[in-house]
């Protein structure tokens, strides 16, 4: 082996550094150096060229019966390894995926270990065990440490539910402030995002979260400027409770946060490394570290569209009958979303009683609806609480199937313990077997289970577009172009986009029947091509959607799901631009804050050829209408630039095809 391919596949050594070892890793490109540190803690730090990405950050697990996984540990050996294999995403931004990386496992005296891994877009570790019985885990210590006072991108955990710190919405708008600011015993969610200067940017993440808690983030004391997880512990007692009594709430925990099998491994800790910002637009760390998929047949998932009812309070007009939660209602968005080429129609809350989906309302013919759907190739999703469909999960799955319904989207999840993730493994298999698609749209970040699950086709836990109904100053645009370069390298995010009422900052107010959305038209339009959407709401109403027909029309083309994604531009909480293809067709997509800016789209990812481009862009009356728009044909090459001015709060969106 030569010297040039051994540094390739990988650089580890043991030095002696007073009575610590320290073992090195690097990644295949060289860029990125991780160095674990074994004293009387355990430590890990991080390099990207001569930046210091994570100080040294002590690293353990505490089990039930006192022992601590990292105190004063002893290696028995290393083992090396590196890989460089691809592998297949079908409901993803792309249809595969890079898996290159360099390992190291280093195994303890005590039957433990670590692995960990260094890719060229970051690094991760994780614990395993190797015990012959259950084991409790009492705690764990993962710290984030940093020598500087870096900007940071907090999403602060907020809208409580019973003011318990660990039952909430899993949404936030992000406090960018400096990491001595972080606010002391508070939490934050994951992925939060550190500026490290010099267009560097680390965002850090979990991955690969089976029966275990979610990590929180919170300040750590221990380190000037320094971030730990903190974790839920196990929950011992429950009741109703929370928003309309839908949740189901802790009232008191064990002293543990998982008993769990005492040979496993145990979720990663991640750092995303980006040198810059665009390139967070596309990143695969989440599914590189997750497992794949359990479902064998995967050909009845089906992506698309969702009519969606609850944004636009049922509000349909020139009916003969009164609109709202009734079978007329939804005939209505099915005859809708059939003639715009929409998969599905959702129905939301109040179909049901709410606590028992099994009792169905009267004003609700809910067989009749699939019938009348099947025949216009619309498919149905029900929506439900998770405690009122984990209460008869076996017999709501099978009756509902057995009538024809395509799936589930499940509300007011909160929570992230041990029991709740292993909760929802439980619902995707089942789901699985019923061949039903899940949105598990309450409250919930995406944290891998979509690689092993593909029938989870969305999540929430993103302060979506139904915030416009009730919240008059969050600062919308700014937060939307935020999102894809932080919450989004989670996975897909149920945003709910596509509101036809657009605003001006100084016009823009909170209403329930006729709901509005900050910036404008294409703003909108942009969001179905940049954020990721396996099912895709169209938050509008139907009503709404007629009269503006011609961005109906182009909505309706977009896929939800890509062969390839390209990051063509951006900057966090500035703007972003992404060009995704599905089969022989491109579709491009902006966002842009409350800034008007001219951006330059690269048209270099497109093949040899001549295309034809459908273009939607902010209006030259935009910045007072933003429902103003122009529509324009034109035809570009590979060699072709475009530029496109965007108005405050604007966007655009293209669809690239091929001359016949």
């Amino acid at each position: 082996m030569n010297r040039t391919l051994l540094q390739a596949i990988i650089f580890i050594f043991l030095s002696a550094s007073g009575s610590a070892q320290v073992l090195h890793l690097k990644s295949p490109n060289g860029k990125i150096e991780m160095d674990l540190e074994n004293g009387t803690k355990i430590r890990w730090s991080v390099k990207h060229n001569n930046t210091e990405v994570v100080a040294p950050s002590a690293i353990s697990l505490t089990l039930g019966s006192g022992e601590i996984l990292g105190n004063n540990a002893k290696i028995t050996s290393t083992k090396k390894s590196a890989s460089n294999t691809t592998f297949e995403t079908p409901v993803y931004k792309k249809k595969t995926v890079v898996d290159q990386y360099n390992q190291l496992i280093v195994n303890f005296k005590g039957n433990f270990g670590l692995i960990l891994r260094a890719y060229n877009d970051g690094v991760a570790y994780r614990f395993f065990t190797n015990k012959n019985k259950k084991i409790a885990i009492a705690s764990e210590e993962t710290s984030f440490n940093f020598s500087q006072d870096h900007k940071a991108f907090v999403p602060y955990v907020r809208d409580l539910r019973e003011k318990d710190m660990y039952t909430s919405a899993f949404e936030a708008l992000y406090d960018e402030i400096p990491l001595s600011k972080f606010v002391k015993d508070s939490l934050a969610i994951s992925p939060l995002l550190v500026d490290l200067g010099n267009g560097k940017k680390a965002a850090i993440i979990e991955a690969e979260l089976q029966d275990y808690p979610g990590m929180f983030l919170t300040r750590n004391n221990e380190a000037q400027y320094g971030l730990k997880g903190i974790f839920a512990r196990y929950p011992k007692k429950e009741r109703l409770g929370g928003y309309n009594k839908m949740n189901y709430m802790v009232s008191e925990r064990e002293n543990y946060i998982a008993e769990t099998n005492g040979s496993r491994s145990f979720p990663w800790r991640a750092v995303i490394i980006s040198e810059k910002d665009s390139e967070l637009l596309n990143n695969d760390m989440v599914q590189k570290l997750s497992s794949p998929s359990q479902i064998s047949d995967i050909s009845w998932i089906k992506p698309g569209k969702v009519a969606w009812d609850w944004w636009n309070d049922w509000n349909i007009s020139k009916v003969d009958f009164k609109a709202g939660i009734n079978t007329q209602t939804y005939k209505y968005y099915i005859d809708f979303a059939s003639k715009n080429n929409i998969e599905y129609v959702v129905i939301d809350e109040g179909w049901s009683e709410e606590t028992d989906i099994l009792k169905i309302s009267p004003a609700m013919d809910i067989k009749e609806l699939i019938e009348y759907g099947k025949k216009k190739n619309v498919g149905i999703i029900l929506w439900a609480s998770w405690y009122a469909i984990n209460q008869v999960l076996d017999d709501a799955f099978a009756k509902y199937s057995n009538m024809g319904v395509k799936g589930f989207k499940i509300d007011f999840i909160d929570r992230d313990d041990q029991k709740m993730v292993n909760s929802l493994y439980n619902i995707a298999n089942k789901a699985a077997s019923y061949k039903l698609l899940i949105d598990y749209h309450g409250m919930y970040k995406p944290t891998g289970i979509q690689r092993t699950y593909p029938n989870i086709v969305n999540f929430e836990g993103v302060k979506g577009l139904e915030n416009a109904k009730w919240t008059p100053h969050d600062d919308m645009p700014h937060y939307e172009t935020s999102i894809p370069f932080i919450r989004m390298l989670a996975g897909p995010m149920d945003y709910t986009p596509g509101a036809m009422r657009n605003a001006t900052k100084a016009d823009f107010r909170p209403s329930n029947s006729l709901p509005m959305s900050q910036g404008t038209r294409c703003h909108q339009l942009g969001m179905y091509v940049l954020y990721e959407a396996p099912l895709q709401m169209m938050a509008d109403s139907p009503t709404a959607y007629m009269k503006e027909q011609e961005s109906t029309t182009f909505i309706s083309q977009i896929p939800t799901t890509f062969d390839e994604t390209v990051a063509l531009d951006g900057k966090v909480s500035e703007y972003a631009a992404i060009a995704r293809k599905k089969g022989n067709t491109w579709f491009v997509g902006g966002l842009t804050n409350w800034s008007a800016r001219e951006i330059e789209i690269d048209l270099s990812f497109l093949e040899k050829g001549s295309f034809t481009a459908e273009v939607f862009k902010d209006g030259l009356n935009a910045e007072k209408d933003p429902t103003d728009y122009k529509r324009e044909i034109i035809k570009v090459t590979n060699a072709a630039k475009l530029k496109v001015q965007m108005a405050p709060g604007g966007g655009f969106a293209i669809i690239i095809n091929p001359e016949k």
